[in-house]
């Protein structure tokens, strides 16, 4: 042990811990206690892969696209993975728990951060409205397979009011619980949905099951599909606070995410073209009635109600960090930055959430039942706006700081321009199909930034000065004499040194 480090320990052991202690204004959060394979598990639960690899044999097996389709699977993932590198630009330099949020405030300033705000809002919400609405379906058909009685089209909505429940009470429970309950529940979904592409063969062709084809050529309509199916791989960044090494867990699940659910992907691609996807499709879409066995039928409705409810959860998870984060800001109500005194969870904006999504479910379920594009083309959209402005964001970011490369920049210059793309595209095919809530929707995301910072300006302008919010270190983060953190005139934080006799 050298002198110094003797000096340092013993100064650390004698001097006496600050009386006026800095906070984080994420504190309130239990900080620095999820580890890699918790954020994992929460991405991984709120993407759902076993629902998407389901929903990928659909289309391979029946509209047939060949190797063009698992190509341009294999395409959408490798640029979902450029979008993970211009969210690692943020995640390798700051935790916050409003993500994406957080972080276009950083590149870009108020309105696009609130603009972005809104499309994550809409974006998560309504992943969360539409799985929890096919879990409940899924749980009722698996009841009537095992021969529970399932009166009438209202059970639908009770099932969906109990799952709603469920989740809230695990999410209130504890992250660490939830994040780790969510993960044992989507592996074993994926290990039921794997082993029955693996062991199950069926020459025989898809049954007529009830689908209807895509408005757009299918190759496009595949690569939207995949990103709408990968929603949700960045959702460990709403988690930042919450990780043990924020800077290094989360961006590194952030790029492994993505590149597993695509090699998952694939698979579900490669196996329907060698003829395991059909029955699969069958069992799910079609039931008994397609002439599949009654023990794979069990088999994928249970996996798939696995999914469903796992990616609920994750939803839940994420969604309401986000509307914590702005309820610290005073973007929100001051409510939703309420913590379980225990268990350090946003149970306010939980609880919130989840009732906004039991409620978003039983309408889902009553009016647009399992198939709806235009919900589809509102979350796709309001999703792909969210990337491409945190693809603009990073340029902006890592230009400003200096530490900007040639690979952030092709990155990010090619999602912003793919993002403008895909939006343009996905509200003309929206006006093709007459739905015209699409564009709609995408202009309300474009100009509700400006429209809520007018609000905020007009109704709460202190709020305007704690947008972007993120993690900061505190007194208790430092060690006992390595220095003072105080809080300057500008409200920034800087360390003094403490001022030890005899030393200079």
């Amino acid at each position: 042990m050298t002198a110094a480090l003797r000096a340092a320990i013993h100064r650390a052991q004698e001097t006496e811990p600050s009386a006026q202690q800095v906070l984080s204004p994420l504190h309130a959060l239990g900080r620095r206690q999820l580890s890699q394979v918790d954020l994992i598990g929460q991405s991984l639960s709120t993407i759902a892969p076993a629902t998407g690899m389901v929903f990928i044999a659909l289309w391979m097996t029946v509209r047939d696209p060949g190797l063009g389709g698992v190509l341009t699977i294999a395409a959408t993932t490798a640029v979902v993975v450029l979008v993970a590198v211009c969210i690692t630009g943020f995640t390798r330099r700051l935790a916050a728990a409003g993500s994406l949020y957080s972080f276009v405030f950083q590149g870009l300033g108020t309105r696009a951060a609130l603009a972005t705000g809104t499309a994550l809002i809409v974006g998560y919400l309504g992943i969360a409205v539409s799985v929890l609405a096919q879990g409940a379906g899924t749980v009722l058909d698996i009841g009537e397979l095992v021969g529970l009685p399932v009166p009438d089209h209202g059970m639908w909505i009770v099932a969906i009011v109990i799952l709603g429940g469920v989740v809230a009470l695990i999410a209130v429970r504890g992250v660490r619980f939830a994040t780790r309950a969510i993960l044992i529940v989507e592996c074993c979904s994926l290990v039921l949905i794997v082993a029955t592409m693996i062991v199950v063969r069926d020459d025989t062709g898809v049954s007529a099951t009830v689908q209807s084809d895509p408005s757009m050529s299918l190759l496009p309509f595949l690569a939207l599909m995949t990103v709408l199916s990968m929603a949700g791989f960045e959702s460990a960044a709403f988690f930042g606070p919450e990780a043990r090494r924020p800077l290094v867990t989360v961006s590194r699940t952030v790029l492994i995410t993505p590149l597993v659910v695509g090699v998952l992907f694939v698979f579900a691609a490669i196996a329907s073209l060698s003829g395991r996807g059909s029955l699969i499709v069958d069992a799910y879409f079609g039931g008994l009635d397609s002439g599949a066995p009654w023990a794979v039928v069990l088999a994928v409705k249970t996996g798939m109600a696995c999914s469903w409810f796992a990616s609920t959860l994750g939803c839940a998870q994420a969604g309401s960090r986000l509307l914590y984060s702005m309820g610290v800001e005073g973007v929100l109500s001051s409510s939703l930055a309420r913590v379980h005194g225990t268990l350090r969870t946003p149970c306010v904006a939980v609880l919130a959430f989840t009732g906004a999504s039991v409620v978003g479910a039983g309408v889902y379920a009553a009016s647009a039942g399992a198939d709806s594009p235009a919900f589809d083309g509102v979350v796709e959209i309001a999703l792909v706006t969210a990337y491409t402005l945190v693809a603009v964001a990073s340029l902006r970011f890592l230009h400003r700081i200096g530490e900007d490369t040639t690979w952030t920049r092709v990155a990010g210059v090619f999602v912003a321009l793919l993002g403008g793309g895909l939006l343009v595209s996905t509200a003309v095919d929206g006006i093709v199909r007459a739905a015209l809530v699409v564009p709609v929707a995408g202009v309300v995301i474009v100009v509700s930034g400006a429209v809520w910072q007018t609000v905020l300006r007009w109704f709460r302008p202190r709020s305007l000065t704690t947008i972007g919010a993120f993690d900061t270190v505190e007194t208790t983060d430092l060690l006992p004499g390595a220095g003072q953190l105080i809080l300057d005139e500008d409200g920034r934080r800087r360390i003094v040194t403490d001022s030890v006799p005899g030393e200079t």
